[in-house]
């Protein structure tokens, strides 16, 4: 049976993929991950404010007092002899590389061009295999439109784009106005991967202490329903490879969404609660669906059920929604 796919120009052997999380916040984790059968692994990420604060730490440090004593400059080390958020990450880029053999992907999270485009040639020097740009922000502007909020997108994609040649992977929230049109904008902008979706968490009241706070939902089965719609539409439609993310649970989802269209299934909340074990598993249940149906391949089976190739292409989008309704009243 032929597991192998292709993702961001690497070739994997299977299309399991650990998605950023603290299952790879360190080189033993990302060891276990591969022993495992992890066939890549997306780096924890690092976030835009870590990079910016240490930027602002290192200034503010040097800086401090030498306008009375020019002297001082020599007391403080240098910004490389610093070992703190990013340059941690870098660190673990690299000694991960020298560990395991399966493709990294770094990944940056943030909402504007900030320090990305300058950390992104680092983690490329580090030794990543490819980057994956978080792009997670909530826009409570009012007078910012629309456009203005998919321009910041396109901006930090191309940023980083000038600076790299690593295959760049962008992970977008489903909230725009016009998802197909916004996927189509940063394909033309050179996205190697669309990453659909990042689920934002929602923040929650304490009655109690009276206080915001924030909390996870790990995802569930359902939550796959609209990347799987959405890598359907999109399949055979952009150039760039197409990753699913967000309720994955099982052999039967990953194969569901690798007939939509997907390249490669990204894996986080099942292994948080399964285990790792639950990778393995999940390539075994794969591998003998696919013998029991005659599929010979991956490749084989990939898109067959994408809106190009679906009999019904209106299931994807609004005649369906209403055979639901309707379907449902009459039970």
């Amino acid at each position: 049976m032929d597991l192998s796919a292709r993702y961001l120009g690497l070739n994997l052997r299977t299309p399991l993929v650990p998605s950023a999380s603290p299952l790879s916040e360190d080189v033993d984790s990302i060891k276990r991950l591969e022993d495992a059968g992890a066939s890549a692994v997306v780096l924890h990420s690092v976030f835009e404010e870590q990079v910016r604060g240490e930027q602002e730490a290192v200034e503010y440090h040097r800086m401090y007092g030498t306008d009375s004593f020019p002297e001082a400059l020599s007391f403080f080390p240098e910004p490389a002899q610093f070992a703190t958020g990013p340059e941690e990450y870098l660190d673990k880029i690299r000694k991960a590389k020298e560990s395991v053999k399966i493709p990294l992907i770094g990944s940056l999270n943030g909402a504007a061009l900030g320090g990305w485009v300058d950390f992104a040639r680092q983690i490329e020097q580090a030794g990543a295999d490819a980057l994956e740009l978080n792009v997670y922000s909530v826009p409570t502007e009012m007078d910012r439109n629309g456009a203005e909020v998919e321009q910041s997108c396109i901006d930090i994609l191309k940023g980083v784009k000038s600076v790299v040649h690593l295959p760049v992977a962008i992970k977008l929230h489903p909230f725009f106005s016009n998802m197909a049109h916004m996927a189509k904008r940063l394909d033309r902008e050179g996205a190697d991967a669309l990453v659909l979706f990042n689920r934002f968490y929602q923040p929650d009241i304490d009655l109690e202490n009276l206080e915001v706070r924030p909390r996870v939902n790990l995802s569930t089965p359902q939550d796959m329903r609209l990347p799987l719609r959405w890598v359907a539409i999109l399949y055979s439609r952009v150039k760039a490879d197409l990753a699913a993310t967000s309720g994955i649970h099982s052999a039967q989802d990953v194969l569901k969404m690798l007939m939509a269209g997907a390249d490669v299934t990204m894996l986080c909340s099942v292994l948080l609660t399964r285990g790792l074990d639950a990778l393995r598993q999940i390539e075994t249940d794969m591998s003998n669906w696919m013998a029991e149906h005659d599929y010979q391949s991956v490749r084989q089976l990939q898109g067959s059920m994408s809106q190009k190739y679906c009999s019904d292409p209106a299931a994807f989008e609004r005649a369906q929604y209403m055979k639901t309704l309707m379907s449902y009243r009459r039970e």
